[in-house]
């Protein structure tokens, strides 16, 4: 009899301890959307670096057909001397000029595309941390008071 009693009470105990430690009811539909919204901005940055990434690849190729171009007209001009050497070596120093500029305009430009694309991605990523933390505190404001 004793132990019919012990377990009445252990179980009046625990219906007690649940009724004080009662857990709001959770919305996994809201937690879901918030997933899929997180996920989909995950995937529009990936596709935003990838396309910043096919971009500055593009831009450095041609960048080397350009210096190749450059280098091709250089050694073509060496090889068939005409005019006086004072001539063929401001030729020669003209030509490193103009590789030297293009150099560091394409340097300039890439570094331009690489900035572009990390403040867009960056963008992005601050724009869905920002709602995810208004969603935190909404849904916590909206269990609170009902607890």
């Amino acid at each position: 009899m004793a132990n019919m009693t012990e377990a009445k009470t252990t179980s009046a105990d625990r219906g007690n301890v649940a009724g004080v430690f009662q857990l709001p009811n959770f919305d996994f539909e809201a937690m879901f959307v918030s997933q899929r919204e997180t996920m989909e901005t995950l995937m529009e940055v990936n596709k935003i670096a990838i396309e910043g990434f096919q971009a500055v690849m593009l831009r450095q190729f041609e960048s080397g057909r350009q210096a190749m171009d450059v280098f091709s007209m250089m050694v073509r001009d060496f090889g068939q001397p005409s005019g006086s050497a004072a001539d063929r070596v401001a030729k020669q120093a003209e030509y490193s000029k103009q590789v030297v500029e293009k150099g560091l305009s394409n340097v300039r430009e890439i570094g331009e595309l690489v900035t572009k694309t990390s403040t867009q991605a960056s963008n992005i990523i601050n724009k869905r941390l920002t709602k995810g933390l208004d969603e935190v505190r909404d849904y916590s404001k909206k269990h609170v008071a009902t607890v």
